[in-house]
């Protein structure tokens, strides 16, 4: 595949260092009393600074020290952390993730960027979550939002925000190597870090990961186990009044599946960000991305994806009241697809041509009440403009909380399979017109979404922390299946449907060496078909296989200066399509700490039954089994 050589060369640079000086991470947020906490940054709302206790969204963030500290190896395993989401695992690699519903293997109204990289699929408005990977340890923090978000990121994120924030290279200065090893997986990675400069730093790395299948019910392989391959580097240099971050990453991967030969996948990015400041004019913020991606998926299609993205942002300094947010962005994806015999997508060839331009403003009504007004006008191929506004209003009774409120109108805007799919790739042809069993969606439109949030946050004592937010969603335009005049099917907007629930979390620090953290999700989603819809199946856009209630308590506690013990319990209610029963699990992780640059951990994941589903049908569907991994760090 092409991106070998890619791979090649990176992973010869990272693995080639060697002889560095031991320097330690970054300050992580744990460490850090709740005084601290409350003054941290997120940029996940505003796409710009802003303390997370003034940001007016029902929004979390997952720290560097939380991912540690659960043992995740992975980025699904990391969001399992963040209490405003649903992470179910499908397979040996694949999961289902959305948040506030609508959860599927292939689930479409959730946007997931790296750095400021969309990772979404073009083919089906979602993530393939088994070409995503990165170095846990890397992670800076993930700030995941859950309610729209389409007047900052764009279409397609209509019921969350999931942004991935890596670690400055000048944080990661040194080596670190790890191995991980339990029955099913082994995982291997390198890193080193150097700052040639004042004002350059960079790292290099490389992973390896390799799971073996999981078993269904009946103890039969469901061949989904996976070999994966990935290497990149980020360099940062400073200027005097802002900065240049450039990362790479290169992949490659082989993907069991059940009756065929294994999917192959492989890909290369590289990905610049330019920020600066001005006293008197105002910060911008620039973005350059090339992404290149392939998946040859035995008897049904290989894919070639390459993308050129370009978005800037300039934040207005005017002084008085008013704090205004433009910008503007261009992607441009050329999709190369060989159909296989079962379906098609038509055209095999596309250019999707994207461009946007937003403005938003905050405007202090008074020194504690704010309203944020914003829009965002977007182009695509299908569907033309389609324009994203947003209304936010928060009031800081005291310095210490936030009472805030959010209007938003979103899409979801169609991708290649509402729009492009053909089943099966060879017709049958009657009197000269070709008659697919399913004939594209040419009238497909976008989905919608009216959002209503109101929420509270507060820090009442120094020890303690909370979030409570209540949303009520109105969606239509759902994608159905319909019949054709002449025979066929073809995708629709005949949907509807509403969702409604609650939202709390919060953290407790007693002592500098106990910390509890807690979520809860209370949910309720109904869908319906409109008027004149004949979709007898109501599985494709209707499907909501999403629990009424989730929860998880947390617990960290530093046994000493060199051990710490870690217990998570989460409950999940059971799915209704396919039925999957409601399970409670318990995770615990142990680490000791040989020497200051050498760490051993034990993982033990779902422990409190000997297997338990999450998602899927029967007879099929995976089981994940009790388990338990050792790990060895190793700085250098």
């Amino acid at each position: 595949m092409r991106p070998n050589k890619h791979f090649v060369v990176m992973s010869a640079c990272a693995l080639a260092v060697s002889g560095a000086f031991a320097a330690p991470d970054s300050n992580e947020l744990s460490d850090m009393s709740l005084e601290q906490l409350s003054n941290v940054v997120v940029t996940s709302v505003s796409r710009q600074e802003e303390k997370l206790a003034h940001a007016a969204a029902s929004i979390t963030t997952i720290s560097a020290s939380d991912i540690r500290r659960s043992g995740a190896r992975t980025l699904p395993e990391a969001l399992r952390l963040a209490p405003n989401l649903q992470v179910a695992r499908v397979d040996a690699r694949n999961y289902a993730i959305t948040a506030r519903g609508f959860n599927s293997a292939f689930e479409n109204k959730l946007l997931v960027l790296i750095d400021g990289r969309s990772v979404y699929s073009p083919l089906f408005s979602g993530v393939f979550w088994d070409a995503q990977d990165l170095i846990m340890d890397d992670i800076e923090r993930i700030e995941v939002i859950s309610g729209p978000g389409s007047t900052i990121w764009g279409a397609n994120a209509v019921n969350g925000v999931i942004n991935v924030i890596t670690k400055s290279a000048r944080d990661t200065l040194g080596g670190r190597a790890a191995l991980a090893a339990s029955k099913d997986e082994r995982v291997g990675s390198v890193r080193f870090g150097a700052a040639p400069t004042a004002d350059l730093s960079y790292r290099l790395y490389a992973k390896y990961y390799k799971a073996d299948d999981t078993l269904n019910a009946a103890g039969v392989s469901t061949r989904t186990g996976f070999e994966r391959r990935q290497a990149g580097f980020r360099a940062d240099v400073d200027l005097d009044a802002g900065g240049i971050t450039l990362t790479g990453d290169a992949y490659q991967g082989s993907l069991r599946q059940a009756g065929t030969r294994d999917i192959r996948i492989g890909g290369a990015n590289l990905n610049a960000n330019i920020t600066g400041h001005d006293a008197e004019r105002g910060d911008y913020r620039m973005q350059v991305l090339f992404d290149h991606t392939e998946r040859n998926q035995p008897n049904a299609f290989v894919e070639y994806l390459d993308t050129i993205d370009v978005q800037a942002q300039y934040n207005l300094h005017l002084g008085g009241k008013h704090r205004v947010s433009v910008g503007a962005g261009y992607r441009f994806a050329q999709d190369r697809l060989t159909n296989g015999a079962g379906f098609a997508f038509l055209p095999a060839e596309l250019n999707l041509h994207t461009g946007n331009v937003f403005v938003q403003d905050e405007i202090a009504l008074t020194d504690t009440l704010r309203l944020t007004a914003g829009v965002k006008f977007e182009h695509n191929n299908y569907t033309g403009a389609e324009y994203l506004p947003n209304l936010r209003l928060g009031w800081s009774p005291t310095s210490a909380s936030l009472l805030w409120g959010s209007l938003s109108h979103t899409v979801r805007a169609p991708s290649r399979i509402d729009h492009d799919f053909y089943s099966p790739s060879t017709p049958t042809v009657v009197n000269g017109v070709p008659r697919f069993v399913i004939g594209g969606g040419p009238d497909f439109i976008s989905e919608t979404a009216n959002a209503l949030e109101i929420g509270y946050r507060a820090q009442p004592s120094p020890q303690f922390s909370y979030s409570v937010t209540g949303f009520y969603s109105e969606y239509d335009r759902l994608r159905t299946l319909e019949p054709l005049a002449g025979g066929g099917l073809a995708f629709r907007n005949f949907g509807q449907g509403t969702t409604r629930g609650l939202e709390m979390w919060g953290r407790w620090h007693p002592s500098d060496s106990l910390h509890f953290s807690a979520g809860l999700v209370q949910q309720k989603i109904r869908t319906s078909l409109s008027a004149g819809s004949q979709d007898s199946s109501r599985t494709i856009g209707l499907t909501t296989n999403d629990p009424d209630r989730r929860w998880m308590l947390r617990a960290s506690k530093d046994l000493s200066d060199t051990s710490q013990v870690d217990v998570t319990l989460r409950y999940v209610g059971s799915l209704p399509r396919p039925a999957v029963p409601a399970y409670y699990e318990m995770d615990v992780r142990w680490m000791w700490a040989l020497r200051p640059d050498t760490e051993i951990s034990l993982v033990g994941q779902n422990l409190l039954h000997k297997s338990h589903a999450e998602f899927g049908g029967e007879p099929g569907r995976s089981e994940f089994e009790r388990s338990v991994m050792l790990k060895l760090s190793q700085r250098f």
